[in-house]
C-alpha cells in the first residue's frame, strides 16, 4: 500500500500502473493482483479490518452504553490498532484522494460501508434504526475527522488517535443539540 500511495502522489493515481506499483512494491503483478483486484482496491485494503475493529469495540461495550458511548468504544477500538504506519500515510492518501476523481468515489463507499457496520453492530444491541444510523453515521464522521487531526494537522502531538477520534465524537454530538 505504501508503493502505490507514493506512486499516486507523485506521478498520480491515473498515471501510476499496477506493473508501476508491484516494481516499487517488489513483488511481481500477479502477486499484487492475489491481493488487490485493481489498484484502486489497494488504498481500502483495510476497510474490512477496521469495520471489524468498530463492530467488536461497539459489541463490547457495556451494556448499559448508549449509542454514541457504544460507538465511542468502537472508534476506541480502531484507535488502538492504528500506529505510526498509518499516521505517517494520512498526508499521503489525503493528498491522493484529493487528487483523484475515482479514489474520492472508493473513499466515499468506505464510509457508507463503515456507517452501515456500525449501523448493524448497534442494531444487534437494540437500538432503534433512525438512532442506530445517525450515531453510525456521527462515529464515521468523527474518525475521519479525528484521523485528519491526528495524521494531518497535528502531526507532532503526543496524544493518539483515540484523543482526536472521541473529541471530534464530542464536537459532533455538541453541533447535533444545535440543529
Amino acid at each position: 500500500m505504501v508503493a502505490a500511495v507514493d506512486l499516486f502522489v507523485e506521478q498520480g493515481y491515473d498515471a501510476t500502473t499496477v506493473a508501476q506499483i508491484a516494481q516499487r512494491a517488489g513483488v511481481t503483478r500477479s502477486t499484487l493482483f492475489r491481493y488487490f483486484p485493481d489498484k484502486r482496491e489497494i488504498l481500502v485494503a483495510g476497510q474490512q479490518a477496521l469495520s471489524d475493529l468498530l463492530v467488536q469495540g461497539i459489541a463490547e461495550a457495556p451494556a448499559d452504553a448508549g449509542p454514541l458511548q457504544a460507538v465511542a468504544a468502537g472508534l476506541v477500538r480502531v484507535s488502538d490498532a492504528m500506529g505510526q504506519l498509518n499516521r505517517d500515510l494520512g498526508p499521503k492518501l489525503k493528498a491522493a484522494i484529493a487528487a483523484s476523481a475515482e479514489l474520492q468515489e472508493r473513499d466515499a463507499l468506505k464510509s457508507v460501508g463503515l456507517a452501515a457496520a456500525m449501523t448493524a453492530a448497534l442494531a444487534a444491541r437494540g437500538v432503534a434504526d433512525p438512532v442506530a444510523q445517525l450515531a453510525a453515521e456521527l462515529g464515521v464522521l468523527a474518525f475521519r475527522r479525528g484521523y485528519t487531526r491526528w495524521s494531518v494537522e497535528d502531526r507532532e502531538a503526543e496524544q493518539d488517535l483515540a484523543h482526536y477520534a472521541l473529541a471530534a465524537l464530542a464536537e459532533l454530538r455538541a453541533a447535533s443539540a444545535a440543529l
